[in-house]
């Protein structure tokens, strides 16, 4: 299968370390914010820092809210831009794209916030594709205050005073609470693995 990835350039991400991620796979990623472009791709990533009001207005401005809620090939949405798939975000209750149900909500205080540092998972759903050769031992980088709930939808969580999902996927959307590109090979694994889903 032939991939033409699309990372949606939606503002305050570092597009730099998780297009040499994806290079580092065989994949050479376009960074647009451009409707067509977007929709022509076979996968797609929205990437995320900074605040979810901030980053939801940023879509809403550019008419890309609407683009990622119709498409129908694989969508990986990274840190932030996993909350966003979310119904709503506790972080300025914002509305969020509602491909995914829940709510985000803040971390609790213990042992820090936010959560910054490398986090092993647990992982629920093992016979997942997103899952392949992805187990207890590796450690993914993780740098948030925000997190969804365990909850259906979710393929392994992660602990910060609670725990919370770290990898979740319903269809053709996909999320990662961690930066993939930031989690070495164990990160690239999990690139990988999202790459080699076939659009629909």
């Amino acid at each position: 299968m032939s991939v033409c990835a699309v990372i949606v350039a939606a503002g305050g991400a570092n597009y730099g370390s998780l297009v040499e991620a994806c290079r580092r796979i065989g994949v050479v990623p376009d960074v647009s914010d451009d409707p067509a472009r977007i929709r022509t791709a076979t996968h797609v990533i929205l990437p995320g820092v900074g605040a979810a009001a901030q980053a939801m207005g940023t879509l809403r401005a550019r008419g890309l809210d609407r683009v990622l809620r119709d498409l129908r090939q694989p969508l990986l949405g990274v840190c932030l831009g996993m909350q966003l798939l979310y119904e709503r975000s506790a972080e300025g209750d914002v509305e969020g794209l509602g491909l995914l149900r829940g709510c985000v909500r803040r971390l609790p205080p213990a042992p820090r916030w936010p959560h910054m540092g490398w986090n092993t998972l647990q992982p629920r759903d093992t016979g997942h594709p997103l899952l392949r050769d992805i187990g207890r031992d590796d450690w993914f980088y993780f740098v948030h205050g925000y997190a969804a709930a365990d909850a259906a939808d979710t393929l392994a969580t992660a602990e910060h005073g609670a725990p919370f999902a770290a990898i979740v996927a319903r269809g053709n959307v996909h999320g990662t609470q961690f930066h993939p590109e930031k989690s070495a090979a164990a990160g690239r694994r999990l690139l990988a693995n999202f790459f080699a889903r076939a659009p629909s």
